[in-house]
């Protein structure tokens, strides 16, 4: 093992000893660092990590993902104290959809029907009827009154997506993911070539043209379960490539190629936003129990109200009884 390889078990060996001292509960998403995932009491997608958070008993909840998520947890369990590495560990969906501007563009459909994708701030889900996750958006609008105008915000590739997969009309906000909309269907292409068997799987926040080509498409949690259960040994993988460390772990020997951006060459494909989380700042963090997430009172109670209503109506419905 080399220097930096020492250096980042020492490291993790800290981290663990630190949560275990505090009692903290550690929370990643999939788009974390590979030595981030491997150190979490559970990681899992935006829909299951809520839930998680909710339910957890820790008094301290240390979450490795970007601010809506912790955020989230912070709303669902405001008894805890919630902490994230990095505060700047933000998103480009939450940037692309200011409250104020949300406020306006929601005010000119008084009728609607506010349905927000859970990558957004506390103060546009306080504006919002119900939050949707890309796992949970579907089951979610098929119980949404038919006879309602829909709005969604703030991602227009998941929500044209959503749309054509409902037959709903929705409203639509410009917003798109700064990683999902880099990828092009040139390069896409380039790799079936390359690979003329391996399937491809990609995440609702990608362009139309990608989703065309995709052999599969739904949530990281969605994608990681195909995967799993295909029988095919390579696969081609549009959304974020950190979720592909929990594919290796979860169906060993085969094999998972990152869709790149559309050079190539910049690295595009991957968050500049989750990575912001390091094992340095997490154990800075665990060291500090700094930064902290803090949201108003009054804030925390409205945006709870959808949130809970997304994780009410996410359940599937129950099969009908007998007489």
């Amino acid at each position: 093992m080399g220097l930096a390889g020492a250096v980042a078990e020492d490291l993790a060996a800290a981290i663990l000893q630190r949560k275990r001292e505090r009692g903290a509960l550690l929370l990643a998403h999939y788009y974390q660092l590979p030595e981030i995932q491997d150190l979490a009491d559970f990681v899992g997608d935006s829909l299951e990590l809520a839930r998680f958070a909710q339910r957890a008993k820790a008094e301290e909840i240390v979450f490795c993902g970007v601010r809506f998520m912790a955020e989230t947890a912070k709303i669902l369990n405001p008894q805890a104290e919630v902490l994230l590495p990095d505060l700047e560990a933000g998103c480009s969906l939450e940037e692309s959809c200011p409250p104020e501007a949300f406020a306006a563009w929601r005010a000119q459909y008084p009728d609607a029907i506010a349905v927000t994708y859970i990558n957004c701030s506390a103060a546009v889900k306080a504006l919002s009827d119900v939050i949707v996750t890309s796992s949970s958006a579907e089951i979610i609008l098929a119980k949404l009154p038919a006879d309602k105008p829909l709005l969604f915000a703030p991602d227009r590739h998941l929500g044209s997506y959503l749309a054509k997969k409902t037959g709903r009309q929705l409203i639509l906000w410009p917003g798109t993911c700064v990683v999902h909309e880099q990828f092009s269907q040139q390069a896409l292409v380039r790799l079936n070539v390359q690979h003329p068997d391996a399937l491809v799987a990609a995440h609702p926040e990608c362009p139309e043209g990608i989703l065309a080509m995709a052999d599969h498409v739904g949530s990281t949690s969605s994608i990681l379960r195909f995967v799993q259960q295909s029988s095919a040994s390579t696969f081609i993988i549009a959304t974020e490539p950190g979720i592909i460390h929990q594919m290796e772990k979860l169906a060993p020997g085969k094999r998972f190629i990152a869709l790149p951006g559309q050079s190539g060459e910049c690295g595009c494909n991957t968050c500049p936003y989750m990575k912001r989380n390091t094992l340095e700042n997490l154990y800075r963090c665990l060291v500090t129990g700094k930064p902290r997430i803090e949201l108003a009172p009054d804030l925390l109670e409205r945006a709870r109200r959808p949130l809970e209503r997304m994780l009410e109506l996410a359940s599937p419905s129950p099969p009908p009884t007998g007489d």
